[in-house]
């Protein structure tokens, strides 16, 4: 249906609610025309904005509605369309009318049918309970079939206790009057109190690895040729990008030489409680984007150690792969790759890591078994999901690698290759 509400309808569809005998004899073709501005063109300041779930009903999710000036299409990431947004629940509204900004966001995902978005508002807001902020994203997992590996992601780097977890909530958003999917309305990786809670200033850094081929200004990139995009400070200056890229070289340079360092001096250059929550994470998952290419989290501050993390992007993880041999639930992955090969040429780091696993294992084990928990959290919205997005059998785009017949089928092929992957780990420290 439409949602209307009487007491605030804008005053043109007033007029013609309360005037019915004009409606019906002489204003019909009058009505349509009003009728159809109000429906095919948003409002300068609307006191709500329609939604229309005659086709896609309410799934027990939180629905959030987005228009943008003049209808504008999300094209690109960085043309920031000023925009309105409200978020409704089961039966009407729940919000205001909030005033923000909306661009393109990810990187390959972004070139997919549903993609994902960023949002600015014009001031703080809380959103679901979380913290209040300007900067949120929503994340379309157009490429992960089960709609749940960012969550999960959360949830264990949450149970291991890590410094800072993007908090998320599952909605469905529409986009200019059309229904585009179900989200995760996400925390961004920015620093701030209630977010990567570090010190600003030009000696302290949140960074992100990058891959070579698609890379952000501000950035440093290193004698081994890795791209860092800067987040913070915001505008770095150059005598501050200079100590961070010292920083990184003899970062780099030190891992290589960390099969002879004693335990002591590894952890000059590491913090290893953050390396081993971030590591397992990210091997326990088999993240194909977390073998130190890109979406890698760091901080650091002048006179301390390299931390890794925070955790994101997880879509191609939990046996979704884009290429074959990183499918198996056998086998290690991250410590082969990079810096993480680098890292575990000691022999200590490994034994680290052990301990770690063994200390921490029911937490993983915990994961595989919650996910029918989370399963029930999206059922609804995945019926609305793949009825306008029907790819649960599609392999075409190259993160759609694997067919299933009904997303239970992808849901428990998921969580089969979850526990071989926790077998395997155990049999194999």
């Amino acid at each position: 249906m439409f949602y209307s509400f009487s007491t605030r309808l804008p005053r043109r569809l007033w007029l013609l609610a309360m005037t019915p005998l004009i409606f019906l004899a002489s204003g019909l073709a009058l009505s349509f025309a009003l009728a159809g501005c109000f429906w095919e063109s948003p409002e300068d300041n609307p006191e709500y904005l329609p939604l229309d779930d005659s086709k896609y009903p309410y799934a027990d999710l939180p629905r959030v509605v987005i228009e943008t000036e003049g209808f504008h299409e999300i094209r690109d990431r960085e043309t920031e369309f000023p925009s309105k947004l409200q978020i409704y629940g089961k039966d009407t509204y729940e919000s205001e009318v909030y005033s923000l900004t909306v661009r393109g966001r990810g990187n390959s995902s972004f070139k997919m049918p549903k993609y994902g978005m960023k949002l600015e508002f014009d001031d703080k807001v809380s959103l679901f309970g979380m913290p209040k902020n300007r900067d949120w994203a929503l994340v379309g997992n157009f490429g992960d079939k089960t709609h749940l590996r960012n969550y999960m992601m959360s949830r264990l780097s949450e149970w291991l206790g890590a410094r800072w977890t993007p908090k998320m909530q599952f909605v469905e958003v529409y986009l200019n009057r059309k229904y585009m999917g179900l989200y995760l309305l996400s925390e961004t990786v920015k620093v701030g109190h209630d977010r990567v809670n570090i010190v600003e200033s030009d000696t302290t850094f949140l960074i992100e690895k990058e891959d070579s081929k698609k890379y952000d200004p501000p950035y440093v990139m290193t004698d081994r040729n890795y791209y860092y995009h800067i987040k913070s400070p915001k505008d770095p200056s150059e005598k501050s990008k200079q100590l961070l890229l010292s920083q990184l070289n003899q970062f780099e340079n030190a891992t290589q030489a960390f099969v002879r360092k004693t335990p002591a001096e590894i952890r000059e250059w590491i913090s290893m409680d953050d390396f081993m929550l971030f590591y397992w994470v990210q091997e326990f998952s088999k993240n194909e984007d977390g073998n130190y290419a890109r979406s890698v989290y760091l901080t650091w501050e002048k006179g301390g150690p390299m931390r890794f993390g925070p955790l994101w992007d997880f879509d191609l993880a939990f046996g979704n792969a884009s290429r074959e041999n990183n499918k198996p639930a056998e086998d290690w992955y991250i410590r082969n790759y990079r810096q993480y090969a680098n890292i575990f040429r000691s022999s200590w780091v490994e034994e680290v890591a052990k301990d770690y696993w063994i200390a921490h294992r029911e937490k993983f084990r915990a994961l595989v078994d919650s996910v029918p928990l989370y399963e029930s959290i999206i059922r609804k919205a995945v019926e609305n999901e793949y009825r306008r997005w029907p790819i649960i059998s599609n392999t075409e785009n190259w993160a759609l690698k694997d067919p299933y017949d009904s997303y239970e089928e992808g849901v428990e092929a998921m969580v089969e290759w979850m526990r071989k992957r926790f077998d395997w780990i155990d049999s194999n420290l």
